[in-house]
C-alpha cells in the first residue's frame, strides 16, 4: 500500500508548503502529484491534509505518515550508502571549486553532512591555483565546480541544483527603494558594486544590462558580501545578489531588495562534473545532499 515515493512526496509537501512547489521538487506535474496523493488517500480511507491550506495543514493520518517518512527515508539513504561500499565503490576524490561568492551558506553544511556519511572520500576546496575552474575540471585537476555560467566542454555534465532570483540591494533611503522592480536604464546613473570577477560572469550584466545596452555610471568591487552591504547601506552604491544572500540583511532591515525587471531575473546554479563520475554512488549522494540542504537552509529558491 505504501511506497517510498509516497513518503518522499509527503516530505516535499511539508517542506514546500504547497502542491505546486512540492510537484516541482519531486519532478512531477501538479496534476500527477494530486492524482498520486488522491490514490493513496483512497487506499488508506483517510485524507492526508486539508485542501486550500497554506502552509499545508496535515491531518492526523498525514502526520503519522510524516513521522514514518522521517524514520524510514534516512535509513534507506544509509542502506544505499552501505550497499555502495559493499560493492567496492567507496573510493573517490571530491576536489571542488566555487564560482559563487555567496554559496558557502549552503555548501558548507552540505560538505559537513557528506563527510559524515562518506569519510572515505577525500573532500577538498583547493586554493591558490591560478586556473579556470571548468577547464581544470575537464583536465581532472578538479572533480566538481559550482557555477551559474555553464560552458560547453566535452565530457562535462551540468547538474542543475536550484533556481534563484537576483535582487538589487539599495539603501533604505535610496530613490529606487520603494520600487517593486526596476529597468536597466535605472542603473545608468548608479555605482554598481560587484564581486571582483569578469562582468561576463555576472548575471546583472549578462542577463540585465548587456541586452539593453546599458552601462552603470561606475563599477567598484568588494571581496565580501558584508563589505558590499556596508557600502550599499551607506549610500555608496547598489549591488545585485542572489535572493538567499540578501535574506539576513533584509530581515534586519539593513537594506532594501528590488526585483530586476518586471518578471524578475532568475538564474540556475549548476554542479559541473565529468561524465565519467556521474554514476559514482558518492557523487550521486553529494548532489542529492546539496539539493536537500539548499532547500533546507535557503529561502526563495525553486527547483531547477
Amino acid at each position: 500500500m505504501l511506497e517510498l515515493r509516497h513518503l518522499r512526496t509527503l516530505i516535499a509537501l511539508r517542506d514546500a508548503g504547497s502542491l505546486v512547489e512540492a510537484a516541482e521538487r519531486v519532478h512531477l506535474t501538479q496534476s500527477a502529484l494530486s492524482h498520486q496523493i488522491k490514490d493513496l488517500e483512497e487506499r488508506l480511507g483517510s485524507p492526508l491534509f486539508l485542501r486550500k491550506s497554506r502552509p499545508v495543514e496535515f491531518t492526523r493520518a498525514g502526520q503519522r505518515l510524516l513521522t514514518l517518512a522521517e524514520q524510514v527515508l534516512p535509513q534507506v539513504r544509509m542502506a544505499e550508502r552501505d550497499l555502495a561500499r559493499l560493492a567496492g565503490n567507496e573510493q573517490g576524490r571530491l576536489h571542488m571549486a566555487i564560482e559563487c561568492h555567496s554559496c558557502f551558506q549552503w555548501l558548507m553544511p552540505t560538505i559537513d553532512h557528506f563527510r559524515n556519511h562518506w569519510p572515505e572520500v577525500e573532500v577538498d576546496i583547493p586554493s591558490g591555483h591560478n586556473f579556470d575552474p571548468l577547464p581544470a575540471l575537464a583536465r581532472e585537476q578538479l572533480d566538481l565546480v559550482i557555477t551559474a555560467d555553464p560552458q560547453p566542454l566535452p565530457g562535462i555534465h551540468y547538474e542543475p541544483l536550484f533556481r534563484y532570483e537576483g535582487l538589487l540591494a539599495v539603501a533604505k533611503q535610496h530613490r529606487l527603494a520603494s520600487r517593486p522592480w526596476i529597468t536597466p536604464s535605472d542603473l545608468a546613473e548608479e555605482t554598481l558594486i560587484t564581486y571582483p570577477v569578469e562582468h561576463s560572469r555576472l548575471d546583472v550584466f549578462s542577463q540585465f544590462l548587456d541586452p539593453a545596452g546599458i552601462r552603470p555610471k561606475e563599477v567598484r568591487t568588494a571581496e565580501l558580501t558584508i563589505m558590499m552591504m556596508q557600502l550599499v547601506a551607506s549610500g555608496r552604491g547598489v549591488c545585485a545578489l542572489p535572493n538567499w544572500a540578501l535574506t539576513e540583511y533584509l530581515e534586519r532591515d539593513y537594506v532594501r531588495g528590488v526585483a530586476l525587471g518586471e518578471e524578475g531575473m532568475w538564474s540556475t546554479l549548476f554542479a559541473a562534473i565529468r561524465e565519467d563520475s556521474r554514476e559514482a554512488p558518492w557523487m550521486e549522494d553529494f548532489l542529492r545532499t546539496a539539493r536537500e540542504t539548499s532547500f533546507a537552509v535557503l529561502e526563495g529558491i525553486k527547483p531547477a
